[in-house]
């Protein structure tokens, strides 16, 4: 095993012992930018999918670090993340070795010691992602979609990465994304709080997908617990001045609210999966689940 793994065999033993859905268990393979995404997008997934007795690996793309990774305290987002994926009862965490590429208008030079992820091509970080995906005789790949979430330029190419590998392996593929029109509202609410002032919702085509186009809705509500306190081991992130009071106020809520805020369901596209009928509910839609998890349902 390389020096970038790092296999919990804790959290896998105990997520076995709890297995209660499936006779079959299945290996899931969370492909995220950076340290923290794991949690905000699929951490009640991978919670549910260890609980229910599958294997599940998180890889990320990026290690939070912006500058050289030599330097002290570089890496601690990857510690962060190793802690988090132990609170969601993951397996194993893989780092594909490429640096955060930052979010501004400004693209800074690559560190000495390695490149920033947006300069990786698809095709060289896609192989890297599919000998993962081989090694663990993946069931399931967990990647972005098209926006990436909300834009950000690592987790745009983390769509394009996680599609390309997904046709090397022939791995079937679901795209986390969330509900575009509530998080515009959303959004906006937390702009007139002044909570949030760093996104520009005018523009709503940079944020998930439109509900119309999701095709599965997972219960995640159960595991809410395990998603704040996974949450909450990413200190470098709360302690942010920019951004970090939106962490803190989800980390410090009480658990029942921020199920009800971020924790009671996520939400996956399936690329080329017939989208539901027209007026046809999420509950009872043949194309969605919120049931049934990622792991067990049918392709």
């Amino acid at each position: 095993m390389s020096t970038t793994d790092t296999d919990t065999a804790t959290a896998a033993a105990t997520a076995t012992a709890t297995a209660t859905a499936t006779a079959t268990p299945k290996t899931v393979v969370a492909f995220h930018a950076h340290p923290d995404d794991e949690v905000l997008l699929t951490g009640g997934t991978l919670a549910r999918l260890a609980a229910e007795g599958h294997r599940t690996v998180i890889v990320v793309a990026c290690d939070g670090a912006m500058g050289d990774a030599t330097e002290p305290g570089a890496l601690v987002r990857l510690d962060e993340l190793r802690a988090s994926a132990r609170v969601l009862g993951v397996a194993r965490v893989h780092h594909l070795g490429y640096a955060d590429s930052g979010h501004g208008a400004l693209l800074f030079p690559d560190p000495p010691d390695r490149t920033r992820f947006v300069r990786a091509s698809v095709d060289e970080a896609a192989k890297l992602l599919a000998a993962v995906l081989e090694e663990e005789h993946a069931d399931l790949l967990l990647s972005y979609d098209a926006a990436g979430g909300y834009g950000h330029r690592d987790h745009v190419h983390v769509h394009d990465v996680g599609a390309r590998a997904a046709e090397l392996t022939g791995v079937r593929v679901l795209e986390a994304t969330v509900p575009r029109e509530p998080l515009v509202r959303l959004g906006k609410a937390l702009q007139t709080l002044h909570i949030l002032r760093r996104y520009d919702f005018s523009d709503a085509s940079w944020f998930g997908s439109p509900a119309a186009e999701i095709t599965h809705r997972y219960n995640v509500r159960r595991y809410a617990a395990a998603k704040q306190a996974a949450l909450a081991q990413h200190g470098t992130q709360l302690d942010k001045n920019r951004g970090g009071r939106f962490f803190r106020i989800l980390v410090r809520t009480p658990t029942p609210l921020f199920a009800a805020l971020v924790g009671r369901r996520e939400w996956y596209v399936e690329p080329r999966r017939p989208r539901p009928s027209p007026g046809t509910s999420a509950g009872t839609s043949p194309n969605t689940s919120s049931d049934s998890s990622p792991g067990t349902s049918s392709h």
